[in-house]
Parts: C-alpha cells; structure tokens; sequence
C-alpha cells in the first residue's frame, strides 16, 4: 500500500510539472504568434484603421483591395522576382562552396590545416559593419555597384555554413572514404558522388537559413542598389514609407507577401531542418 501510495503521489507530481511546462510552452507560443497576427490583422484594414487608438484587432470590414494595391502601387511583381533571382543564385553558390569547403576542412589533411579553420571561422566574430566600406570600395573599383552581382558574390562564402557541415562531414565514417578510393574514386569524385547525398538534412538546414537571411536583407540592397527596377522586395516595401506618413496597412501587406515564402520553404524541409540541427554536433 505504501508502495502504491508513492507511486501515485510521483505520477501525480509528473502529470502536474507536464501540465505547468504545457501551460508555459503554450504562453510563449501565443506571445510569439502575436506579432505575426497583428501584421495579417492590418494587411485588412483601411489606412486611418491602421494607426487608430485603442486598436482593432478585427478589421470591421477586411481589405483585401490591399493586397491588389502592393502590387499595382508599385512594380512589386518585379521586386519579387529580383529577390527570387537574387536568393537562387545565392543559395545554389554558398551550398556548393560552402559544403567543397567543409568538406576539405573535414576530411582532407593538409599542412595547417586547423589553423586555417580557426581564422576562418575567427571571421564570425568580425561585425558586419567593420567590412562593409571595405567591400563597397571593393566592388565600386570593379564596377559592380548597382548589380545584383554585388550581393550574390560575397554571400558564395560562409564560414557560418562552412562551420556547419564540416560538424555534419565529420560525423560520417572512415571507411565510406577508402571503399571509395579502392574504387579509384580521386578526392573530388568523393565528395561528390559519396558524400554529399549524405549531408542533405545539414544542406537543407544551410539552405533554409541562407534563404531567410537573403530573402530579408535590407542593408545589402540599401547599399549596393541604386536603380529602381533592380530593387527587391525589402526596398518595395520600403517605399510605402513616407516622410510624413506611412501607409501602414501596405507594408503589412507586403510584410505577409514576404514572409509566406519563407514559411513555405521551412514547413516543407522542417524534418531535415531539425534532422541537421541535431546531427551537426554529434563529433566536433
């Protein structure tokens, strides 16, 4: 009975931390998806709804005109397709030299080697802001301000992704290696034809966070681009921002178009997302 007493008394105190960490886990959730409802919330609503005290949570009557606006207000058709030009190229490079990179880092010993790794991986620690002028200057020299070229080049190269799948390349085993040198496989034809299919859950994960970081860059494009029709989605969103007023219910607007993207893209590669998160520091 004393047995069963305790028992009881333990199952009892497990079900009530679950149901206190289900409570908790559930109230960040809400306070997380807050903003995100806010921002549909006025994507439906006329310009004075917008900014009107108290605020109205449910438009009286939805604008969906709204979004016919964003897109004949402003070429944002063309804005979309910069930024999906822009993000493919983007991710198609930095996956590839990303993933050659790791890979020589991982599994390819040469003279210096960790040394090389741990100033290139030092870079993570340099701000953004102390290359910036630098890399302008650099690229105003080879003409390649105002072109596309000037935000897909420098984003080839990630020691956050080169960091990544090296964690990833590291975790496979020796011998897949030598079964593949006996069979005259040259250190290339290694990486390409029998490890790289191994690494897809830490690709994705690399390609779902270069997307984001493309889709929503804002200072690259403020920097480098100067022609309107080169712009992307972040600058067209920008110009329902004036200096007096602000039409907020487009920007929400285009903030949704913008985000719906990136949502498709994460719901679809989230179990390789989370796969490649777990795996990628198994051995370091």
């Amino acid at each position: 009975m004393a047995k069963t007493a305790v028992v009881k008394k333990k199952s009892a105190g497990f079900i009530a931390r679950r149901v206190l960490l289900y409570v908790v886990l559930i109230i960040i959730g809400v306070i997380m998806v807050i903003p995100f409802l806010w921002m549909l919330s006025t994507s439906l609503k006329e310009q004075y709804d917008a900014v009107k005290i108290p605020p109205v949570w449910i438009p009286p009557q939805p604008q969906w005109i709204n979004y016919v606006k964003l897109f004949t207000e402003q070429p944002m058709l063309q804005f979309m397709l910069n930024t999906i030009k822009i993000v493919f190229f983007v991710v198609l490079g930095q996956l590839f030299f990303s993933s050659l990179a790791a890979y020589s880092f991982a599994r390819i010993p040469f003279k210096g080697r960790n040394v090389m790794f741990f100033f290139y991986i030092g870079t993570l620690m340099v701000p953004g802001q102390v290359t910036m002028i630098p890399t302008y200057l650099m690229f105003a020299k080879a003409g390649l301000t105002d072109t596309h070229l000037a935000l897909i080049l420098p984003a080839f190269f990630s020691a956050f992704g080169v960091f990544l799948l090296r964690q990833f390349f590291m975790s496979l085993p020796k011998e897949l290696e030598e079964a593949a040198e006996i069979d005259g496989c040259n250190p290339f034809m290694t990486y390409w034809r029998i490890m790289l299919p191994l690494v897809v859950p830490a690709m994705l994960t690399l390609g779902v966070f270069t997307l984001m970081n493309t889709w929503n860059d804002y200072m690259g494009p403020l920097i480098y681009l100067s022609t309107p029709e080169k712009f992307t989605m972040t600058l067209g969103i920008a110009y329902f921002k004036g200096v007096y007023t602000t039409q907020w219910n487009l920007v929400m607007a285009g903030s949704v178009v913008s985000v719906l993207p990136i949502l498709i893209a994460y719901l679809c590669a989230q179990k390789y997302f989370i796969e490649g998160i777990a795996f990628s520091g198994v051995k370091g």
